[in-house]
This record gives C-alpha cells, sequence and structure tokens, in this order.
C-alpha cells in the first residue's frame, strides 16, 4: 500500500523530509535510506489500526537470535533504477568526505539517539583564550623542507593511503607564537568576614575574631610568606591562612560558585553513572590483582569440532608457461612480440608518457644488469655480486624505471630491496628503513634521475646523510650506456631455487621495519599460482592503481603481468587526485579484462557520475579488490555493482582478495562463468568476535557486523585457523583465530631476525591433544578470521589492528568505522585517524587521534568526541581511554602516506603530540581498581599489640639522644637562665668578638661584636619603654627584613620583658597578598606594638597599602632605623625560667595559622643541645641562609649564635636574586664547615649553577672544608635534590657525606640534627604500596615499587622518641609505621592561637601512651615515621637507632580507603614529562585534582594531561578527576619550600589560578 506524501501527518513528513536531507547530503545510504523510510511508514499504519495506547511492534527492538551457524547467500544486485543511481551515484565535493565510511552510519544514528535522553550533560575542558586555535610548536609533518621536495611529492603521492585517498598535502607551514610571558601568582581571595567562623577553644587558645570590616577594604588573602619575584628563586611564593567556611560542604556536594564549581559537579553526575561491570570482590597488594580476570562467565564459548586444514585444490602449471621471469622477458621481448606493450605509464593530466615494449623492456633489464656486475668498481674488484642486496629507491610514479632496475637485479642475480624515498615529510618511517638497510649490508642504491635530484644534498653536492641511513652510493641506471656482450649470459638462471629473490619490506605493530625475504622458488610459484587462479592469458590488459612496489602491486603488475606477456597501465596517485575515475575511463578506452584496485578507488571513482556518460565495464571480467578484509569493502563493493551493472559489469567480476607481506596471497575470491563463484557473507555480533566466536546477529542490530568472504584459498596451498595466543592449537569451526597459510610460494624468514621468523614462519599446528596436525610448517599470515563452508576466508581483523581490552579482543578498523559514522562530512579532516591501544594498568587502553577540520570550534569538537563516546560504547561496548584532536596535516605519515600509527602513539606517551583537544575517559574504561579498602572495627585493642610485639620479639620503637647531664663542656652560658643574661655576660667577657656577619651581594661584610649587638639591644628596649609605653608582658611584634637589625630588636624585647613575635614583612609588589597576612598576625598574637624600620612604615602608610588596611588600624610603629644614644638600663630578670619568652607564629601546609608558646627555659634547652650536637664554640664560623620568620631558622638566626658565641655569618635568600653564588662564596672565603640553608636555596643554587660551576673554581670558590651541610625543613628528605646538589657541586670539594638534612615541626622546633660526629645518614627502600596501607616493608635497592628514604639526622640530646598508634595511641614495634611522639626539655608549651582548624587536637602538648610508657608526656608531631635499628654504632658504642620520616598526617590523602602521601603521588607526576616544572595534588569531592606548572609553550599543556594520567594509575592505582595546566610560580611555597597545597585548592575553587588548561577526566 502505497501513501501519498500530502495524505500524511505532519510528523511523518518531517521525519521523511529529514531523511532526505540526510541522504542528499551522504550521511545515509541508498541501502539504508529505504530501510528507513519503510520503517517510518510501517509505523504510519501501525498507528493507524493499533488500539490507543499500544506501541507498535515494529517499533519494539528485535529479540537477540541464539548462536548458530552463518547464513551464506549469493548476492543479488538491486536492479537498475534510475532515479535511485542519480541520487546514490551523486559526486562529492571537495570540501566532504574523500573517504565516507557508510558501514555503521545507521547504527551510529541510533545510537546516539538513544544516548540523547536520559544523558548527563558532559564537562567541556576550560583552556585560556590565548591557547584557543593556537598552531602547535613543531613544524608539520607535511611542511616542505625545500621546493624539490615539494614537488617530488606529487610524483611519490602513494596510493596506499587507506585512510585518506586523495589527500593533498598542505605544505605551507604553520604560523608559530611566540610563548606568552608568565603571570604572577594569582592567590584566591578570602571569603568576607561574615562568613568566617569564630574558634573558641578552651585552655590556652584565645579565640580569633575576623578583623573589623571597615579596617578591611578589599581584603586580599592573607599571606605570612615572602613572595620573591624571580625566575631563580622559585620557592618563595605566596601562601596563605585558610579560612574555614561558615557551613561545611558535605561529601559530594560544592558550596562555592564559579565554572569550576559547576563543572566538577556535572563531572560528578556524569560519573554516577554505573559501570558496565563491578570490581572485583577481593583485593590483595601484588600487581597480578590488577590483571583483568580470564574468566568472564557471559563469555559466549564455542561450541563447533576442531576444524581440519583447508586446501584449495591441486595446483596445475598450465602448459607453454616460460620457466621463470627471466625467461618470461627474454620471449616475450625477443622471439614472441618484442614490439607489444609492456608498460604504460601516466602523467599527472592523464597522457601518456612512456609506453614501454617487451623488447625495449628486455634490452634494457640486460643492460642494467650487465653494467652493474661489471661496470661498478674494478674487475678484480668488483663493487657487486650476484647475491648481494641492492636498494631501490624509486616514487611511486615511475613504474617504468623501477620495472626496468628490478629485473635488473633479478637478471644479475642480486636481490633488490624496495625501500620508500627519503624525505622530510616521512621522517616517521625513515629511519626504521635505514635500518632495514643496514642489517641488508646494503652500500648501493638504485634510483631515477629525477628522484635523485630531490634527495637532501650536502655542501659539496653529494648526497647527505638521510636520518637513520648509512652512506649509500646512489646510481642512475639511466645513465648506463654499456649494451652487454652478445656472448654473455645473466646469472639468474644458475641461481638455487631456495636462494633470496627479492626483499619486502613489512611494518611491525611496534613501528619496526622487517624485511620479508622471498626465494626464487617462491616468486615463480607465486606467478604460476595467481596465474591459474587469475586465468591470466597473453595480451590482456591489466589497469593497476596500486602500489607496484610492493604486494598486490608488485605480485599482479610487475611479475604476474611479465610472466604472462600482458599489457600494464599504471595510475598514478597524483592522477587520481584530479580525477577519481580516470582508472575507469583507461579499463574502457583500452578494453582491459583485469583491474587491481582498493575499495576507496570504488568508491570515489562511483561517485564521480559526470564522468559515467561514456564507461563501458563489459571487457572487465576481474576486478581486484585489494582491501577486501576491511569492514567498508562490503558497502563499496556492493554500491559498485549497482551503479556499474548498467555500463556491462558482471557482478562475478569483483573479486575481494586477502594478502600479507609474510604469506603473500592468502585467499582470492576466482573470476569464472557467471553464476559459478560461490560467494558468501554472514551479519555477525560484534559482541561474539570480541570473545573470539562467530554469532549469527539480527541485521538490525547495533552491534552486528556484515563480512563478505575474501574468496578460497588459493591452488596447491593449505590453510588453518590457529588460537592467536598462545601455542597454536586449531581453533573450532566457530572460533575466530589466526590465519595459517602452507604454500610453495609464502615468504622464508625475516632478514637477520632468526627468533621472529621461527614463530611466524615455521609454525606447526596442534590438535586438541596437543599433536602436531602434520609435518609441514606453516606461514601466520597475521589476519584474524574464520573459514566457511566450501573454504570460504572471512576476515574480521589482523593481528596489528588488534587490540585485547578486558580480554576481548576489538579492531581498530571496526572502531575507525563507526568513528567515521560520526558526523564524517562535518567534523573529520578527510578522514584522517588513528585508533590504537596503550598498555596502562596492566590492560589495553583504546586511543583515538584524528585530524580536525580547521574551522572546527571549540564547542563543536567537544560534542564530536562525546558522540564517539556514547557511539562506540554502546556498538563496540568499550570505553574510549583517550580522545585526542589535533590540527589538520599534522598527524605523522607512514612511508606509503597513511598516517603512522606507532609514530602517533609514540608521540602520544612521549607527549610530542600537541593535541589541539584532548578528553581522558578514565572512570569509564579503568575497571581493573583493586577493591577500594574498608576500616573494618577490631576487637584487638593496644594491649593486645603491645603483648603480641614481646610475644614475637619484637623490639618496641623507641629511641633516644644522648642524655644532657652526661655532657661535662665548660661553658658559663649554660649557668644562666635567660637569654638577655647570656648576651649581657658575652658583652662584658668578650666584647669584641664577632657575633654575626652579613654579607650581602653589594658592598663589604658588615660585622657586629657582642658589645655592639648589646648596644643595640638596649637601645631598642629604651625605645619600646620611653616611647612605645609597653609594660613587661606585653607582645611586640617584629617587622624586619632578614638582617641584624632584627636580632638586636628580639633581644630589646627580652630586655624590657616583653614577648617578641617575629613576622615576616610585606612584599611591596605584592601588597594585596601579604598585607592582610601581617594585620592577621599582629591581631592573633596581641601584639601592641610593632618594632620595623622607616621603609617598612613608610610601605605600611601609602596609599595602596591604605586602601587594603587603614593606617590607623595598625597598633604603634616604632622605627628603630636611628635611635639616639641613650644610658643603659637594667635588664628585666623574669622571676621564672618558665615564663614565656617568644612566640613563633608559622601557617602549616594546610593553611592552618598556628602560633605556639616557647618559655625561656625550652629556649635554653634548645640552644644548648644544638650547641652540643652540632659543636658549636666562638671559634667556630657558621653560614646561614635562611629566612629567619619561624622554627628552626629562627632560632639559628637569633638564639643559638648568642648562645654558643660562634659566628654566624647571614646571607639572606633574597641577596641571591642579585648574586646566586653569594651563599656558596661566602662558605668558601670564611672556610666554614658548618652551612644550614633550605631546600629553595639548595634547588635554586642547583638550577642557576649548575653550569657554572667551572667558573666558580676558577674564582677559588672551594667547598672541601665543609663538613655539614644541613637543609632545615619540616618534611621528608628530598633525595633526588639533594643528590643533585652533592653531584653538581662535588667538582668544587663538598663532600657526599656533607650534605643532611633537620627535622622539626610545631610542637618540636628541633628533633633530629646531624652533627659532625654523628654516624652517616642511612637510607632504606620500603615498599610503596605497604606504606600506603600504614606499614613498612623492607626492600632491596632496585626492587619493583621500591621508594627510598633517607634519615632525618640524628636525635638531639635529651629528645626522647616514640611510635605510636595515632588511634589507639599505642606503642608500635621496630619498623613499624606510625605517628612520631617526642618528649625532651624543648618541646614547645602549648598553642598560643590557632586558626584555620575547625578540630583543633588540644592532647598535641600532653598525649600519653595507652601502652609501654603511660607515664611520660609526649607531644604528638602530627607525622607519620617509623625507627629502625641499624648496624652503625654512636659514639658511645651503641647500635645507631634512625629515625625515617614518611610525611604529614594532615597532608595524607586518603582515597579508595587508603592513606596516600602527596609527595609520593607529585613525585609520579614530576617524572611524567620533561617540561612539568613543579606539580600539587589535592582532593575535592572525593575527586583527586591535580596542579601542573608548565614550562613550555601553552600548546604543549594538552600533552601532560594523558601522561599525568597514566603515571598515577600505574604507580599510585588512582584515577585522576581533574588536571590543571598552570603558568610556573602560581603554586603557592611558602619560605621553607613547603607546598601550600589547601591555599591552591581554594585557589583552583575560586577559579583563581588563570589556568591554561583544565581537563575533566571522564
Amino acid at each position: 500500500m502505497a501513501e501519498k506524501i500530502s495524505d500524511l501527518p505532519r510528523d511523518v513528513t518531517q521525519k521523511l523530509a529529514e531523511l532526505d536531507l540526510e541522504l542528499s547530503e551522504g550521511d545515509i545510504t541508498q541501502k539504508g535510506y529505504d530501510k528507513k523510510k519503510a520503517r517510518i511508514l510501517a509505523a504510519y499504519r501501525a498507528t493507524r489500526v493499533a488500539s490507543p495506547g499500544v506501541v507498535p511492534s515494529n517499533m519494539t527492538r528485535a529479540p537477540r537470535e541464539e548462536p548458530g551457524p552463518i547464513v551464506f547467500r549469493v548476492p543479488e544486485p538491486e536492479t537498475d533504477s534510475s532515479e535511485r543511481n542519480k541520487k546514490a551515484a551523486r559526486r562529492l565535493t571537495r570540501d566532504e568526505s574523500r573517504f565516507h565510511s557508510e558501514v555503521r552510519t545507521e547504527a551510529v544514528l541510533q545510537a546516539l539517539k538513544h544516548h540523547q535522553q536520559g544523558k548527563l550533560p558532559v564537562p567541556m575542558p576550560s583552556k585560556r583564550m590565548s591557547a584557543l586555535h593556537t598552531p602547535p610548536l613543531e613544524q608539520t609533518p607535511g611542511q616542505a623542507a625545500h621546493p624539490t621536495v615539494s614537488t617530488l611529492k606529487e610524483a611519490t603521492g602513494s596510493s596506499d593511503d587507506d585512510s585518506s585517498v586523495f589527500d593533498e598535502e598542505n605544505t605551507s607551514s604553520l604560523e608559530l607564537h611566540q610563548p606568552r610571558q608568565s603571570k604572577p601568582s594569582v592567590p584566591s581571595q578570602v571569603p568576607p568576614a561574615s562568613q568566617r567562623r569564630e574558634l573558641r577553644s578552651p585552655g590556652s587558645f584565645i579565640r580569633l575574631q575576623p578583623p573589623p570590616e571597615s579596617n578591611q577594604k578589599g581584603l586580599a588573602p592573607p599571606d605570612i610568606t615572602h613572595h620573591i619575584a624571580s625566575e631563580l628563586n622559585r620557592h618563595n611564593h605566596a601562601g596563605s591562612v585558610r579560612i574555614p567556611q561558615s557551613n561545611p560542604d558535605p561529601v559530594g556536594t560544592l558550596y562555592c560558585k564559579g565554572k569550576v564549581s559547576t563543572k566538577i559537579q556535572q563531572l560528578l553526575n556524569t560519573l554516577k553513572r554505573p559501570k558496565r561491570k563491578p570490581l572485583p570482590d577481593y583485593f590483595k597488594e601484588e600487581n597480578s590483582e590488577l590483571e583483568v580476570s580470564m574468566n568472564d562467565p557471559d563469555a559466549p564459548k564455542p561450541e563447533g569440532n576442531v576444524m581440519k586444514p583447508t586446501d584449495g585444490g591441486a595446483a596445475v602449471i598450465p602448459s607453454g608457461l616460460p620457466r621463470n621471469l627471466i625467461s618470461a622477458i627474454q620471449r616475450y621481448g625477443t622471439s614472441s612480440f618484442p614490439k607489444a606493450s609492456a608498460v604504460t605509464m601516466l602523467d599527472i593530466h592523464g597522457k601518456i608518457t612512456t609506453n614501454l615494449s617487451y623488447g625495449k623492456l628486455h634490452s634494457k633489464v640486460m643492460k642494467i644488469a650487465y653494467c652493474l656486475l661489471n661496470k661498478l668498481g674494478t674487475k678484480t674488484d668488483p663493487l657487486l655480486r650476484p647475491g648481494d642486496k641492492i636498494a631501490l629507491v624509486y616514487p611511486n610514479s615511475d613504474p617504468v624505471s623501477y620495472m626496468c632496475a628490478f629485473y635488473g637485479c633479478i637478471a644479475a642475480g642480486l636481490v633488490p630491496v624496495s625501500v620508500e624515498v627519503p624525505t622530510s615529510k616521512r621522517d616517521a618511517g625513515t629511519a626504521g628503513m635505514g635500518f632495514l638497510l643496514r642489517s641488508l649490508k646494503v652500500s648501493v642504491a638504485l634510483t631515477s634521475e629525477m628522484c635523485h635530484r630531490t634527495l637532501p644534498r650536502e655542501p659539496s653536492g653529494e648526497v647527505g646523510n638521510i636520518k637513520g641511513w648509512s652512506k649509500l652510493m646512489w646510481f642512475c641506471p639511466e645513465s648506463f650506456s654499456h649494451k652487454p656482450p652478445k656472448e654473455w649470459k645473466p646469472p639468474a638462471t644458475e641461481i638455487p631455487d631456495h636462494n633470496p629473490a627479492y626483499v619486502e619490506y613489512t611494518t611491525a605493530k611496534d613501528g619496526s621495519v622487517m624485511g620479508v625475504t622471498i626465494s626464487n622458488l617462491a616468486m615463480i610459484s607465486h606467478c604460476r599460482t595467481l596465474t591459474q587462479a587469475c586465468c591470466y592469458t597473453e595480451g590482456e590488459v591489466m589497469v593497476c592503481v596500486l602500489d607496484f612496489r610492493r604486494e598486490m602491486g608488485l605480485w599482479h603488475g610487475i611479475l604476474s603481468s611479465v610472466f604472462n606477456g600482458m599489457h600494464v597501465i599504471f595510475v598514478p596517485y597524483s592522477l587520481m587526485k584530479t580525477d577519481p575515475a580516470s582508472w575507469l575511463k583507461l579499463a574502457t578506452r583500452n578494453n582491459a579484462a583485469v583491474g587491481i584496485v582498493k575499495s576507496r578507488d570504488m568508491h570515489w571513482g562511483m561517485l564521480a557520475k559526470k564522468d559515467h556518460k561514456d564507461i563501458d565495464l563489459k571487457s572487465l571480467r576481474l576486478l581486484l579488490v585489494a582491501d577486501g578484509a576491511n569492514p567498508w569493502s562490503l558497502t563499496t563493493c556492493d554500491s559498485f555493482v549497482t551503479v556499474f551493472q548498467s555500463k556491462g559489469l558482471e557482478s562475478e567480476a569483483v573479486c575481494p582478495c586477502a594478502s600479507s607481506a609474510e604469506a603473500l596471497t592468502v585467499s582470492l575470491r576466482r573470476p569464472g562463468r557467471k553464476g559459478g563463484n560461490q560467494t558468501g557473507r554472514g551479519v555477525l555480533s560484534m559482541q561474539g568476535l570480541s570473545y573470539g566466536v562467530v554469532r549469527v546477529e539480527d541485521e538490525n542490530s547495533l552491534m552486528s557486523l556484515t563480512l563478505q568472504d575474501c574468496g578460497q584459498v588459493l591452488p596447491g596451498a593449505n590453510m588453518v585457523v590457529v588460537k592467536i595466543e598462545g601455542d597454536p592449537q586449531l581453533c573450532k569451526t566457530d572460533e575466530v583465530g589466526e590465519l595459517c597459510l602452507s604454500a610453495n610460494y609464502t615468504g622464508s624468514y625475516y632478514w637477520g631476525l632468526k627468533g621472529f621468523s621461527n614463530h611466524a614462519f615455521r609454525v606447526q599446528p596442534l590438535d586438541s591433544q596437543g599433536s602436531q596436525v602434520g609435518p609441514q610448517y606453516y606461514v601466520r599470515t597475521g589476519l584474524i578470521g574464520f573459514l566457511g563452508p566450501g573454504g570460504l576466508v572471512f576476515i574480521c581483523g589482523s593481528r596489528q589492528g588488534l587490540m585485547a581490552v578486558s580480554n576481548r579482543r576489538h579492531n581498530t578498523d571496526d572502531i575507525i568505522a563507526t568513528v567515521l559514522a560520526v558526523e564524517p562530512n562535518r567534523f573529520i579532516y578527510r578522514g584522517r585517524i588513528a585508533v590504537f591501544s596503550i598498555p596502562v594498568l596492566c590492560d589495553e587502553r583504546i586511543c583515538i587521534v584524528a585530524e580536525q577540520r580547521p574551522d572546527s570550534s571549540e564547542e563543536e569538537s567537544f560534542q564530536w568526541m562525546s558522540k564517539v563516546l556514547q557511539a562506540v560504547d554502546t556498538i563496540h561496548q568499550v570505553g574510549i581511554y583517550c580522545l585526542a584532536l589535533v590540527p589538520p596535516n599534522y598527524l605523522p605519515r607512514s612511508a606509503l602516506g597513511g598516517i603512522h600509527i606507532h609514530e602517533t602513539m609514540k608521540k602520544l606517551q612521549e607527549g610530542n603530540l600537541h593535541p589541539a583537544n584532548v578528553l581522558m575517559c578514565p572512570h569509564t574504561c579503568v575497571l581493573n581498581l583493586p577493591q577500594p579498602r574498608e576500616d573494618t572495627p577490631s576487637d584487638v585493642g593496644p594491649s593486645a599489640m603491645f603483648v603480641g610485639s614481646i610475644v614475637q620479639g619484637a623490639r618496641l620503637a623507641h629511641a633516644q639522644g644522648h642524655e644532657l647531664t652526661s655532657y661535662n663542656e665548660e661553658d658559663q652560658a649554660k649557668k644562666h637562665q635567660f637569654l638577655s643574661e647570656v648576651l649581657r655576660w658575652r658583652a662584658n667577657s668578650m666584647p669584641e668578638h664577632e657575633i654575626f656577619t652579613v654579607v650581602t651581594a653589594k658592598g663589604a661584610p658588615v660585622t657586629l661584636t657582642c658589645s655592639q649587638l648589646h648596644r643595640r639591644a638596649e637601645r631598642v628596649a629604651t625605645l619600646i619603654l620611653e616611647k612605645g609605653k609597653r609594660n613587661v608582658g606585653d607582645h611586640v611584634a617584629l617587622v624586619y627584613p632578614p638582617s641584624i637589625d632584627l636580632v638586636a630588636a628580639f633581644y630589646g624585647c627580652l630586655y624590657v620583658g616583653c614577648v617578641p613575635i617575629i613576622i615576616r614583612p610585606p612584599h611591596p609588589h605584592n601588597l594585596p597578598t601579604t598585607l592582610p597576612t601581617l594585620k592577621m598576625i599582629v591581631e592573633a598574637s596581641n601584639s601592641t606594638c610593632i618594632l620595623t624600620n622607616s621603609s617598612i612604615i613608610k610601605s605600611l602608610r601609602s596609599k595602596e597599602a591604605n586602601s587594603i588596611v587603614e593606617s590607623k588600624s595598625w597598633p604603634v610603629l616604632l622605627d628603630t632605623t636611628d635611635i639616639s644614644k641613650k644610658k643603659s638600663l637594667a635588664i628585666y630578670m623574669p622571676p621564672s625560667s618558665e615564663m614565656l619568652c617568644y612566640l613563633d607564629f608559622s601557617v602549616s601546609t594546610t593553611g592552618m595559622l598556628a602560633g605556639i608558646k616557647m618559655t625561656h627555659a625550652s629556649v635554653l634547652a634548645l640552644c644548648r643541645s644544638i650547641k652540643l650536637q652540632c659543636e658549636f664554640y666562638p671559634s667556630r664560623n657558621v653560614v646561614l641562609c635562611l629566612d629567619p620568620y619561624s622554627g628552626l631558622a629562627a632560632v639559628l638566626w637569633t638564639l643559638v649564635g648568642v648562645y654558643s658565641g660562634h659566628n654566624s655569618i647571614l646571607v639572606a635568600p633574597s641577596e641571591l636574586e642579585r648574586d646566586p653564588t653569594a651563599w656558596l662564596t661566602a662558605v668558601s672565603q670564611y672556610k666554614v664547615r658548618d652551612t644550614f640553608c633550605s631546600y629553595g636555596v639548595m634547588e635554586m643554587c642547583t638550577r642557576g649553577l649548575g653550569t657554572t660551576t667551572a667558573t666558580l673554581k676558577q674564582r677559588g670558590v672551594n667547598l672541601s672544608s665543609v663538613r655539614t651541610c644541613i637543609v632545615v625543613a619540616e618534611e621528608r628528605p628530598r633525595i633526588q635534590l639533594m643528590s643533585s646538589f652533592t653531584k653538581v657541586f662535588s667538582t668544587l670539594g663538598l663532600s657526599p657525606r656533607a650534605v643532611s638534612t633537620t627535622f622539626g615541626c610545631r610542637v618540636n622546633t628541633a628533633m633530629c640534627l646531624q652533627g659532625p660526629s654523628c654516624p652517616d645518614p642511612s637510607e632504606v627502600y620500603v615498599d610503596t604500596k605497604s606504606l600506603r596501607y600504614d606499614r613498612v616493608s623492607i626492600l632491596e635497592k632496585g626492587s619493583p615499587n621500591s621508594l627510598c628514604l633517607k634519615e632525618s639526622g640524628k636525635l638531639l640530646p635529651g629528645v626522647k622518641v616514640v611510635i605510636a598508634n595515632p588511634d589507639t595511641k599505642g606503642q608500635c614495634a621496630d619498623s613499624s609505621l606510625g605517628e612520631i611522639w617526642v618528649s625532651c626539655p624543648h618541646d614547645a608549651n602549648g598553642y598560643f592561637a590557632i586558626y584555620g582548624d575547625e578540630c583543633p587536637t588540644l592532647d598535641h602538648f600532653d598525649s600519653h601512651l595507652a601502652t609501654g610508657d603511660t607515664l611520660t608526656s609526649y607531644a604528638r608531631t602530627g607525622y607519620l615515621g617509623f625507627i629502625m635499628r641499624t648496624e652503625k654504632t654512636q659514639a658511645d658504642g651503641e647500635r645507631h637507632d634512625a629515625i625515617f620520616i614518611v610525611g604529614a598526617l594532615d597532608e595524607a590523602i586518603v582515597l579508595r580507603g587508603v592513606r596516600y602521601h602527596p609527595i609520593d603521588i607529585e613525585n609520579s607526576v614530576m617524572r611524567s614529562h620533561r617540561k612539568i616544572s613543579e606539580c600539587a595534588v589535592f582532593t575535592w569531592t572525593n575527586l583527586l585534582v591535580v596542579v601542573v606548572e608548565l614550562d613550555g609553550h601553552e600548546n604543549e599543556a594538552l600533552d601532560v594531561i594523558p601522561l599525568v594520567t597514566n603515571a598515577i594509575l600505574e604507580e599510585s592505582h588512582l584515577i585522576v578527576g581533574v588536571v590543571v595546566i598552570v603558568d610556573p610560580g602560581v603554586i603557592p611555597i611558602n619560605s621553607r619550600g613547603e607546598k601550600q597545597r589547601m591555599h591552591l585548592r581554594d585557589g583552583f575553587i575560586g577559579d583563581h589560578l588563570d589556568p591554561i588548561y583544565v581537563a575533566y577526566n571522564m
């Protein structure tokens, strides 16, 4: 029943109109159009008769059929219809797809429609505007180096580019942009005061309230660190105090508004979708548990019988054939028909340039053979002898010269090796070709004169060095003028059959080039077999569009044609670019009987409708389709027959075939009488094929794949199908495996690769019992498929294109066909796409790299990527791991002009691809992660663990330094109770002793004696009393740059009984960030007065500072720059040593601001311990290059020197900006034995002076006197940085034993410090996986997953340390990971103020063990570590107990129930890409966020994303949620070189980082 369009409802007519539009635009085939139109009309008819509310039956999905055999049928071409042919034969314009894949267009459209409803939006990545539409740095692979190369490309354009048929080379170079200058760090903004939360803490805490609103005009984030805008000193970045939110956000919710927060919420919502299969129900720590389980209960199993070898029938050698190829040339060139045409060559306009007859071919071949053996070299020492290898370097546009050179080598008994022309455009495969030539020991190359002129040249005019090639002697056979004597006979007639005839190169999956050796017997046997299978006869005309230098083009166009005396017309690639139907015209004009093409040639010839008028293909009896195994060949063959059946083409003439470089022709559909061919096709389940079994699928299913046969096995050959992996066992009849061929025409071996050759060329199949099937050897073809009834060969993939993902095998061609069906005409540039898999976390992950059109917008790109993910997921049931888009004409090309897959994969893995857009989807495709760890309540308490350790004989983890009472030093300083007394005593007893020396980059050093320091302190004290009107116990803020003024002000406060607080001054160029921090600490410490100099007071009262913090809100400002001399005053003596000495304010890496109290007794004990450990005496010189604002750095700068009396040589880190050598020069000049620095200073010297050590040595810098170079730190030792520093400056005499580190924390400023008499620091290698589970497993050096930890120095005298379980407070055993607890006289005496921590731990300073020594009061450091007794001996003869720091508890990241330390993840990220200068990680709503500083061009930013994701997956078993690429210097770092990760987190959430790119991994 036919309906009129006018009678149909509006919705139906609209659907039909959309369908017509799809057909007109080429988005759907004619067959698909008819099918969809029938469905629409059937649905309309059903609604007319169906009852209301009943869904028509044809709208439901057809049930899946049970597994069964393949249905084979003879294809019935559609009848000719003028209207249908007009639409199907429409010629595409040059702006449309050049090879439009129509295989899965309908399936993809249905899949996308299925995803449109109920799908959550995918967050688009955020890209900085300066990075949009910016071409990459590097020159495109298609950019010509010089005009001759560009000219050669037109002549050498390959016809074997499957992915881009008529790809025009874009030789114009892309515009290069200079790198954008880095912007200064943009810190996050602090929420308004109304959003801050008051901290009310009992005991010694004070309540901190935000400053009044009136005093905060445009309040910037508080900062207590110094920001130095220098490229060298990158460690002094802004840090901040984190402000707790008034409404803490629950897990999985977002409280902050902004584009980052919105996209994270989209990402979280997207990840809520269930994955395809659950994680395993078990978890072990070994890597084996990450491997995908081999047992899938839902996987289909093969049910057929074990197959038997299939033969192609007997090989019958027709009578009258030549004995060999040289005999054929002699026959046809001399006696038979010497004037008959052998080869015809066309130019780019389709005109005949050369028509070579057999007579001329014979004379040229004999002349070339004679000259190669007799005219090169000398008579006694010829350059070439029979059996030598010789390179043939010819473009694929010169078949005449190639054929003459090839047969000339064969006649001379030489072994020709055809390779591609080395040009700058094909660097991807050039080195591999050179490796093959070197392994073959090739020293002579033949080429044409035109090609020789285009080779790279040296200034002398000779051929220059070619990448990867050895030096060759180049000859052009056109210049050979010597004719052979009449009595001369070519040596080819005497060459044994088993000797090599020629070597054909092939490319392995890993990109390596191998040479397949073809013997003389195999070459002539192959010609005979093809003659029988294809029914070749003398005088037939053959049209060849393929590359004549290898595979099908060589076997048919060069060898078999000459063997049978045929006339071959070669169609150059350049002609096909301008006239796609040129081969059809030539076949009509010359009455060609044979055509050798690929499906893309048929496709574009079919679409060139305006050229079909005079086409007549009645004479064409054999049309060989070389790529008949590709998934898109079926549609192309059917459409081609439909279009040209009216032009005389018989359906039996189309003969798909399959081939491989190792087995040559694998199968071929033999031509014959009409209806005599047995053909077959089957609609198979792609899911079944992915499991390696053959199952029938519904034709309308989204997961169906229609295959056509590739013919039968050739005569005289046997074929079996063996399992792809493991031993070569025979497959079952319904099982997919690798095709193996046994024939006398296959390749012999890979040249020089015996192991690979035995695996590929000497296969003996095994039956189900493990016995050999027969004595003959088989050759692996590299093709994946199965055998159907009647010996028909079906191929569904290749080993090179096989991707084994989660125990399922997917073919790259299938994925490409699906991807190209997603808006192919609108997005993918000329169908250029690469699909491959990379190993990540014990499984293969699918990656797709495609070239996008130049006019594609960012939104279009991301929409297309989203559709690709949906289509591949629905049709193939597999996730895409990485999807990258690159500019057009950018992907590296192979030797034949196609995309070089391995080079593309290599660029992606090495971070050199420079994509324009990238999308990572690890959440959807990584399914083999360990099961999350769950905290199960345990009945085992600390007492049970304690008893268990004793029963097992384990030593309890405890260590302590020497007792202070054991030292009998004669020092008057220990008799005093206060530092103020010590300074006055030294000023009286040794007034002229130099106690401080300040070294600056400009000017001479400034020294200060004890008496001078005492007098300056007295003047400051007088200023505080008289002008400041301060009382005893008042808190005074000291705001000074690193100088002696800071020391004098500190002791001036002690002289009058005030409590000093050292605070970093605001940076004059960064007041909006640093000034609020100063204000906050001044108010948090209850400071009633500020001591500073005139320049800082001027800065605080400036207009810019007043706009941030009103000048009236500051307490009393006292200038100590010029103080008049006053009479000496009486020094205040506190009534008790337990009185408060000073307050130490610092910001932790988590953003918590805390001030600790230090009493006079603690200060004296600390100074004495450091003096005894370091052996400081008044005669010593100590160089300090530290920022003296908190911790041990402040103690060394202001306290220890006065107590011990040594000369402290002060070098401010800021001085290294002006003179990077200032610190090392001072160490050398004063010949010091001890020096202290920070990690920032050490890294600055390592990077800035690493290349100038020779200059420093000439200037006399000598570090041989240094016995201890100590890094002041509060973290795990940075072994790599310390090793680099030692290695760089070892040439200046620095001993590796001298470099060590300290460890201190908030509760104890100095716990460990390496003294000169201490044993060398120990190193131990631990298992990183065990650390994640709070265990310590000792490994050997070099073991997998090993992490090197270094001891943090020896415990100071009087320090006692235990390792306790942070939860149960039970004492741990030796070598067990736990929290470090410390007890010593110089512990801090509690918090004065704490800000930024909502739940402060009140027992930090007074904790007791639940087991063991329960009476001692310990301070909890908050750091995880362990104690291990070493074999080293201390000075007292006892064995040394080493303390190893692992990381801070409050910094640890807990994901999936496992504890990770950020430094370990960051080290993995730093190793992943060379352009990563720094990185930091943190978590946000259960997502791992990685912030990476890119030290390179913005176009390299996207290279980092896949590598970062891969590295963290491999080493930490974590999936990265967000990757943020920023400029160098954005990650905030405090004065100790520690990263402020939580401050960075706040900046990320508040959109204040100005990122280059933000990637949201799906």
